[in-house]
């Protein structure tokens, strides 16, 4: 898939792409800083449908939103031949007891025989975090193991 990018004079870069239904869809970076999302016109691909200011934490929820169920699915087709293996992603959520604290301290591996083998930050993937990495509210954990393995990492995720 071809990212088109244009450069706005005065204004910052817009980066956008056709999708299926034959409107473009992107991001326009500001110079300021400013994102907005911007989706096409269907008969008019300059033109915007809709342009939406984002900022810097919406645009990463987007980003994360959008990253981590294409990383899960990945996994899941990889663990296909694997029967009782599933993948999942599981939230770090504002009121989660781990906000703040470190994988070594949730003890998932031990309590729980699953395996955290990402975490979807702002955008960014983080592959195999260690025992040292600190979880913050709006990470998405992408984590294997069986499914009473994973409803317990969700349990563990959001009461302790």
């Amino acid at each position: 898939m071809n990212v088109d990018v244009t450069a706005l004079p005065g204004i910052g870069v817009r980066k956008d792409f056709e999708v299926r239904s034959g409107r473009r869809i992107g991001v326009v970076a500001h110079r300021d800083g400013d994102i907005d999302l911007i989706v096409s016109k269907l008969d008019d691909l300059d033109a915007c449908a809709a342009q939406i200011p984002l900022t810097t934490d919406e645009a990463a929820v987007l980003a994360n939103l959008l990253g981590a169920p294409q990383l899960v699915a990945k996994l899941n087709d990889d663990h296909r031949d694997l029967p009782g293996i599933t993948t999942r992603q599981l939230p770090i959520g504002d009121d989660s007891p781990y906000d703040g604290r470190t994988l070594g301290e949730t003890e998932m591996r031990t309590r729980t025989k699953v395996s955290i083998v990402a975490v979807m930050r702002a955008g960014q993937l983080h592959p195999s975090p260690g025992p040292d990495f600190t979880f913050t509210a709006g990470d998405l954990l992408v984590v294997v193991g069986t499914p009473e393995g994973l409803d317990a990492a969700a349990k563990i995720l959001t009461h302790g």
